[in-house]
């Protein structure tokens, strides 16, 4: 594998494992603020980032040695609307900055199954980024998401707050594979 593809997918890797777990503690701070479904959606995006993670990590089974330390901000215990914000924020980063450049990169030296992972990733990222964002305008109103059900494809990562998808509009898979929250 290529070094720079390589050094994109521990970079990848990385932030959607710091992703999954820092949507986890936001999940458990929008339930004790009394958000219950923003809880459950932090919960099914925390996730599908570790979807994309492992689908990262499988995509780069033949790098040996260990990650890059990356200097990331501080993610505080802030309220529920200021985490909904950098979930947006980082969301909007991946599918907008970073997944588009590491997608050349691995399109350019032909690794075909990082630039899946990728492209499974970005397209997920979006939808995330709307249902933050959603989750985000009930809550600066005092209310929390409506959200018929909150569902995960566990195959790339998608999200539904209806439960009305037949199939995963990203991936196909059946409903039947999806995780309920």
């Amino acid at each position: 594998m290529n070094k720079m593809t390589q050094d994109n997918l521990r970079s990848a890797f990385g932030g959607e494992s710091m992703a999954h777990m820092r949507y986890r503690i936001w999940g458990e701070k929008a339930k004790k603020e009394g958000f219950p479904n923003v809880s459950r959606l932090f919960y099914a995006t925390s996730d599908a980032e570790e979807v994309h993670a492992t689908h990262h990590f499988n995509a780069m089974k033949d790098i040996e040695g260990g990650f890059p330390v990356t200097a990331m901000a501080e993610f505080g215990l802030t309220s529920t609307s200021e985490n909904l914000q950098g979930a947006i924020d980082g969301e909007v980063f991946e599918y907008t900055q970073m997944y588009p450049a590491y997608i050349a990169v691995a399109e350019m030296q032909e690794e075909k199954e990082a630039v899946r992972a990728m492209k499974y990733a970005i397209e997920a990222e979006k939808i995330h980024a709307e249902l933050f964002t959603k989750a985000k305008e009930a809550v600066d109103q005092g209310k929390d998401l409506e959200a018929e059900q909150v569902l995960l494809c566990p195959i790339c990562g998608f999200i539904s707050i209806t439960g009305k998808e037949d199939t995963c509009p990203l991936c196909n898979a059946k409903k039947e594979l999806f995780k309920e929250y």
